[in-house]
């Protein structure tokens, strides 16, 4: 799979509009090559740059296979109107936080896995559970790495 922004390039810096010293929207993302194998997609979006440790941006599940992206500034409803289930972001939120780094660059990853099922949880779901619930069920997988400095 491939995975990409129309917003930044791969190692590039993350627009200000997607960060919290913007509007804190997540960016327009894209992918392609998903395999027919695939019942569903997640989303992970982390910071392990983060002094305490990685902190986690965005958690997104159940997203339909057949989706070959997302727009700018998905909402954070519990099921989203394209499909899927938020998790739970290191804020203890649903839906995407940007980037805001204390200090220096810090590299944020969009991580986008193909999964040969759906996973039964919710919406208090966070990356490690998802992470959990994927295990032996990735069958592909894509990433694009963003960078941002306050």
């Amino acid at each position: 799979m491939k995975l990409t922004s129309s917003a930044f390039t791969e190692g590039g810096m993350i627009p200000g509009k997607y960060t919290c010293d913007g509007n804190d929207a997540s960016p327009p993302l894209a992918w392609s090559d998903v395999p027919t194998a695939a019942k569903s997609l997640a989303l992970i979006c982390d910071d392990p740059d983060a002094p305490a440790g990685t902190w986690v941006h965005w958690v997104l599940f159940n997203l339909p296979p057949a989706l070959t992206g997302l727009p700018e500034a998905v909402l954070p409803d519990k099921a989203p109107k394209i499909g899927g289930t938020h998790g739970t972001n290191s804020w203890r939120k649903i839906g995407y936080g940007g980037p805001c780094p204390p200090s220096g660059t810090h590299r944020y990853f969009f991580k986008l896995y193909a999964l040969d099922g759906q996973l039964n949880l919710g919406n208090n779901a966070t990356a490690k559970d998802v992470q959990t619930a994927m295990k032996g069920h990735v069958v592909a997988e894509a990433q694009l790495m963003g960078r941002y400095k306050r």
